[in-house]
């Protein structure tokens, strides 16, 4: 597919057929012509249920091989696709083209990834008790235990990440690996990203000649689609990826529903770096340029952004103040996802600006849908008095807390809320104050990391994208790597039965 072959029909992808309704939204790209894109509501999403539920009959009892090769098809069809997913997903977002080809690549390497988790099949967690008839005083069954899938999935889009966090990310990977059925809702950002990404799902569905209702994208950018998915009686779990008040409302309504069901919302977190002393000394400029770089990244638009960082009071914290207010100065306006984002970032930004006690070191020049650095300074006594400063303003804004004393950086690490990592940029020198943060900071965080920042997440068996709440509404779930197949999945337990009546994965 050549980039000029792909123009968005704005139209949603149920049970294998493009459909319209009824209202319509436009589209508003960062450059190029914008495209009406149908809203969805809840004639579409009982039509994509009822697809999704006749589906899970077939799909939840194919072998972990054929899910393996669906999902490898559904990576070879997103690559031959892939100028056209670059073109479309740089005139939707702002983002540059490399930038959306590595996402890409990140995308494919992660369906591939799941493919060869199931195939090995140690994600299934078998257990086998055999019987004991002779067991006095009573005898033992023979009880056989196995992950089995949940039912059709509902997976929400990301703003921040076109390809990967959305309509083929990870959420859907993973479902889609567990044997689940997945009805996407495409965010309104990138209607035609998704829509393209979704064609690349039906591509592989007819190589794959699978039950079409396996997959839908319903499109749309109002909350009430939102309410209708999460709340129809066919969806099992949920996967979402951004704000806390709208992850937090859809958490609600799950909770709230007849029949309860789980919600795995990533909300983001503020990340906290603490700068400890040997290091803060020994490499104090090199720490604050990589921070700076870290914090501008993608206009900061990550929910790994590193947002505060904690340093003891003195020279090193100085001159580490001193260089990374130089280049943060140095770091112009950057285009945003959303004109939404923006105004969000600006309100965040200035709330910080004028709490009392807040010295404001950088305060960049933004524009419309353009963001600018913000550093800010506080105290420990000013951090701990006001508890808004803890909050996530998403986008490259930044706050150094000075702490007089390591018992006052202790309190400011048990006084954090849930993030989705926290950082220890240390020195030998450094073990034992490194060693009291730890079990505090374990309790935190789903990923506590050394000398490096928590803006890349491998894609990986080993690791954690989520943590307590609010970084995430399920601590023990990850949206990234090989784990994240568990949030799709039930343990079910077979006592007596013949063999024949057992699913494949619990006769092995």
């Amino acid at each position: 597919m050549t980039q000029s072959a792909f123009k968005p029909q704005g139209k949603h992808l149920i049970d294998g057929q493009w459909v319209a309704s009824d209202r319509t939204f436009t589209s508003e790209p960062t450059e190029g012509e914008a495209h009406s894109v149908f809203i969805g509501g809840a004639i579409e999403v009982d039509q994509a249920a009822a697809a999704a539920e006749r589906a899970f009959e077939t799909y939840g009892a194919t072998s972990r091989e054929a899910r393996a090769l669906f999902l490898e098809a559904i990576a070879d069809a997103i690559e031959a696709r892939g100028p056209a997913i670059t073109a479309i997903g740089t005139r939707e977002t702002g983002l540059p083209a490399a930038r959306l080809e590595g996402e890409r690549g990140r995308t494919t390497g992660q369906l591939r990834l799941f493919a060869k988790h199931i195939r090995a099949g140690d994600y299934l967690d078998r257990r086998h008790d055999a019987a004991l008839p002779d067991r006095a005083p009573l005898p033992r069954p023979e009880l056989i235990m196995v992950q089995r899938p949940l039912g059709p999935v509902a997976v929400f889009g990301a703003s921040n990440f076109p390809l990967a966090f959305s309509t083929a990310g990870g959420d859907t990977a993973s479902a889609l690996a567990a044997g689940c059925p997945v009805i996407v809702k495409g965010h309104p950002a990138h209607p035609g990203t998704g829509e393209i990404i979704a064609e690349a799902i039906l591509d592989a569905i007819h190589i794959r000649e699978l039950d079409p209702g396996v997959f839908s994208l319903i499109q749309g950018n109002t909350n009430a689609l939102g309410t209708e998915l999460v709340t129809h009686s066919t969806i099992r779990a949920v996967g979402f990826t951004g704000s806390l008040g709208g992850g937090r409302a859809l958490f609600d309504l799950c909770a709230t529903r007849a029949e309860p069901i789980p919600f795995f919302g990533e909300l983001g977190a503020i990340n906290p770096v603490f700068l400890l002393p040997k290091a803060l000394a020994a490499r104090g400029e090199a720490i604050a340029k990589g921070w700076a770089a870290s914090l501008t990244m993608g206009a900061g638009q990550f929910c790994t952004n590193p947002g505060v960082v904690v340093a003891l009071d003195g020279p090193d914290a100085d001159a580490f103040v001193a260089t990374a207010k130089e280049a943060l100065s140095a770091v112009g306006g950057q285009t945003t996802l959303t004109s939404g984002i923006c105004a969000a970032f600006d309100r965040g930004r200035d709330r910080i600006a004028a709490t009392p006690g807040v010295t404001t070191h950088v305060l960049g020049e933004g524009a419309d849908r353009l963001a600018a650095p913000a550093f800010f300074e506080v105290t420990g006594d000013v951090w701990f008095a006001h508890a808004d400063l803890a909050e996530e303003v998403f986008g490259p804004s930044g706050i150094l807390v000075r702490v007089k004393t390591e018992a006052e950086m202790l309190r400011l690490a048990r006084s954090l809320a849930g993030q989705l990592t926290c950082t220890l940029q240390m020195e030998e020198g450094d073990a034992a104050q490194a060693a009291t943060l730890m079990p505090i900071l374990e309790r935190k965080a789903g990923r506590v990391l050394a000398n490096g920042f928590p803006t890349g997440v491998e894609v990986a068996d080993a690791m954690v994208h989520g943590g307590p709440y609010p970084a995430s509404t399920n601590f023990g779930a990850t949206s990234v790597g090989t784990l994240a197949i568990r949030r799709f999945l039930r343990p079910v337990c077979y006592q007596n039965l013949p063999l024949d009546l057992l699913p494949p994965d619990a006769r092995a």
